[in-house]
């Protein structure tokens, strides 16, 4: 009887551990991590925390255990929020839509061409196979972070001649490889133009105003910081033990996790002082569960829970797990159609909408 006693409670403990996790990640997206940044790493986990508590309550519900309860109200406002990272297509409202007129939107980090594997072994082909894509869907506006052109000089030739009838606006980081940063790709009249830039960063955002079917807008073309961070690493450092290593990526997650919402304020100023309605594309480098995600979606649609289908993940390297790439629109906009076309020429996969107004 003791032992059965013991049990319970220790089962019901690992219940209270996995719902005050699963809590944490709900509360992640309200505080800014810049000044709670362990809070951060929650929202990040809320994939792995939902799914422990689903384990929990199928575990009790099968022993017919009255702490089911404890997993079943954890798991209550998860059904609010996994619309982030599955969507089950609705075909009908769809095919509905479709015939409208619609303005196409892309965005993708192109990895600065650096993804070879197959029959892409060089910098060249890799840059030619994406732009080869980027051309097949006749976008109206493109969206690229981590753009790199070899020779600064001809930044503005280079994306002419890749993308013929397309106007280019770009800002680019140089170094010994050549230039680097965000390029927006547009046949749209353009308005304005201008740059958000972060401090201490090679990360930044761009904007351009754009006229279409009588309406003035603007686009945000958003790179945040990334983690920088190699998982591979990190694995081979824990099965070695190498405690320098990991005590060093924590460093680099706790210096990404508080530049980031610094980075997303800056942004967010921007945006409220704008007198058009705003777009919002982008690697976020942060997951739906977020204050970057809050912050981004403020009078917004997610074009992924409108229009998506299936896993929203675009990180190829831990699909289906991760979505950190987004197109968000104005309210007041309708989206059409939402893609992830699964792409091997990048380590993120592009996103692809079709919007009307």
């Amino acid at each position: 009887m003791a032992k059965n006693r013991f049990i319970g409670l220790t089962n019901r403990v690992l219940m209270l551990i996995a719902a005050a996790l699963l809590a944490l990640s709900y509360l992640s997206m309200f505080f800014n991590p810049a000044k709670v940044w362990l809070l951060s790493l929650a929202g990040l986990l809320f994939v792995p925390f939902s799914l422990v508590n689903l384990f929990l309550l199928i575990w009790a519900i099968a022993r017919r255990s009255k702490a089911f309860v404890i997993p079943m109200l954890a798991m209550l406002p998860a059904l609010f929020f996994i619309g982030r990272y599955v969507q089950v297509s609705d075909n009908d409202a769809e095919s509905e839509l479709q015939n409208k007129d619609a303005l196409k939107v892309i965005s993708w980090n192109v990895g600065r061409f650096a993804y070879h594997s197959g029959d892409i072994d060089t910098f060249e082909e890799c840059a030619d196979s994406v732009f080869r894509f980027i051309k097949q869907q006749d976008a109206d506006i493109i969206c690229l972070q981590e753009m790199r052109i070899k020779d600064s000089r001809r930044i503005k030739a280079y994306l002419k001649e890749k993308m013929k009838g397309y106007s280019s606006e770009y800002y680019m980081f140089t170094n010994r490889g050549g230039s680097f940063g965000n390029v927006t790709l547009s046949r749209l009249p353009v308005r304005n133009r201008g740059k958000v830039k972060f401090d201490e960063s090679a990360n930044l955002a761009i904007f351009t105003d754009y006229e279409y079917a009588g309406k003035v807008f603007r686009v945000y073309n958003c790179h945040f910081e990334s983690y920088n961070i190699s998982l591979s690493g990190i694995i081979r450092a824990m099965l070695k033990s190498e405690s320098d290593i990991i005590a060093e990526t924590g460093t680099k997650m706790k210096r990404s996790i508080t530049r980031r919402p610094k980075q997303v304020d800056q942004v967010f100023a921007d945006i409220e002082n704008c007198p058009v309605e705003t777009f919002v594309c982008g690697d976020f480098n942060d997951n739906p569960m977020s204050y970057t995600y809050y912050r981004m979606m403020r009078d917004r649609k997610d074009a992924f829970v409108e229009a998506g289908k299936g896993f929203g993940a675009t990180y190829a390297r831990l699909w289906p797990l991760l979505r950190i790439d987004y197109i968000l629109c104005p309210k007041t906009y309708e989206v059409v159609s939402h893609e992830i076309p699964r792409v091997g020429l990048s380590d993120h996969y592009p996103v692809v909408a079709e919007i009307t107004f």
